[in-house]
């Protein structure tokens, strides 16, 4: 096993790694029958994707599967990456299984022959280990450990979610300064599921916001992960008495968006007038029920990409796209078509660069040494968005029925992950 796999391995769940260590010799060895492009025809290029559209919570990813299609129409209607098409075979459903997750790629990759995967979206990436052997790039939002060091796997964004040794993007923070009119006796509380990707994410979180000068107060992830809790107040009660008896400044949430409803009404019902911030709920949709709406009012959203209400030719661009791949629809806005689209638009770039001759050689070799500017998530560089985040982002605030953006798109410099 390679070095970065067995770093990840430090951080993923065992039920991941046994799950992916159950695929026999056969399923880990290359699929090189016939030729080392696989799924490189003359004409067309075949990509597929895996994406968590149904979860036992009800929370669905599903609109990531319509970024990827907007971006990959634009590209075909544009003539293709050098001359070669894109057969995107749509998403499969993992469930946010992680059996399921490792089903799909094997499918995708022995059974479809596809020769990327874009986008892969999901909190399980099982399927990380068999998809990084079998030497399939794959694309998707780097906010798990299995997109931060593996070869082939990579990050839209960057890898959020370094391992020690790397860096710390450090956009929440400092973005979060020009809410709380900067960090200097401000005190902070954060909260996250009770699995790995919680634990991490504390571990992360509670570095990144001390060294932006806040005083973390309490970072624990003890919240149930297979089902959102009815009653809070056992989180609440702790949470809000963290700074010396008294609330933080800010509450902070790393988890979902049921259960930041849930935590946000809580903390709320106990006349907390405080900051409450996640990065996860930036989605018009969410408006469309007066519950959630009134749930999530005044809370501060993280992004790693430009906010929808950008003016810029990019950001017209992609509405453009998305509107046009909905069958001309104005559909509501979302980071999860973002995902899609930015995760297909990364790869999109990649095989440009590697030229006429498409292989799995020439696409890494074009991969390392990548870069570009002026993005919807920033300056992209490979192979160092595989260790660290591309640092720039942004905070938009839920207020009023509307989301403003409440500190603007900007690159940060990164800090070291201890």
């Amino acid at each position: 096993m390679s070095r970065p796999i067995r770093a990840i391995t430090a951080t993923v769940a065992a039920l991941l790694l046994a799950t992916a260590c159950n695929s026999t010799a056969t399923d880990n060895s290359p699929d090189t029958k016939g030729s080392a492009a696989r799924g490189v025809s003359a004409d067309a290029i075949k990509v597929g994707g895996i994406v968590s559209m149904t979860t036992a919570s009800g929370y669905s990813k599903k609109d990531t599967d319509l970024g990827a299609r907007a971006r990959f129409a634009r590209a075909n209607a544009e003539g293709g990456v050098n001359g070669r098409k894109i057969d995107y075979l749509g998403a499969e459903d993992d469930g946010q299984d992680p059996a399921k997750n490792l089903a799909a790629a094997r499918k995708l990759v022995q059974q479809d022959k596809v020769f990327a995967i874009a986008p892969m979206s999901s909190v399980t990436f099982s399927g990380a280990d068999f998809l990084q052997k079998q030497q399939v790039p794959t694309f998707g939002w780097g906010t798990i450990p299995s997109f931060c060091g593996p070869t082939y796997i990579y990050g839209f964004g960057g890898c959020m979610v370094p391992m020690p040794g790397g860096t710390i993007s450090q956009t929440w923070p400092e973005g979060l300064k020009n809410v709380t009119g900067g960090a200097k006796g401000r005190t902070v509380a954060i909260l996250a599921n009770d699995n790995d990707a919680g634990t991490f994410a504390i571990r992360t979180y509670k570095q990144s916001f001390a060294s932006a000068g806040y005083k973390v107060t309490y970072a624990k992830s003890s919240v149930p992960a297979t089902s959102v809790p009815s009653d809070w107040s056992a989180y609440t009660k702790e949470l809000l008495r963290s700074d010396g008896g008294k609330a933080p400044d800010v509450v902070v949430s790393v988890m979902q968006t049921p259960y930041n409803i849930g935590l946000f009404t809580a903390v709320k019902r106990t006349g907390f007038k405080g900051v409450l911030t996640d990065p996860t709920d930036y989605d018009p949709a969410l408006l469309a029920k007066s519950t959630t709406k009134q749930a999530l009012d005044g809370v501060h959203v993280l992004l790693s990409f430009e906010p929808f209400e950008a003016p810029t030719p990019a950001m017209k661009q992609f509405k453009a796209d998305i509107k046009k791949a909905a069958g001309g629809k104005d559909v509501p806005l979302n980071m999860h078509m973002m995902t899609g689209y930015m995760s297909a638009d990364l790869f999109l770039a990649i095989a440009e660069k590697a030229g006429k001759d498409l292989t799995v050689a020439s696409f890494q070799k074009a991969a390392n040494g990548f870069s570009d500017s002026g993005t919807m998530v920033g300056d992209r560089e490979l192979p160092r968005g595989q260790k660290e985040s591309f640092g720039c982002g942004a905070l938009v605030q839920l207020k009023g029925g509307s989301y403003r953006v409440s500190s603007p798109f900007t690159c940060y410099a990164p800090i070291p992950f201890k």
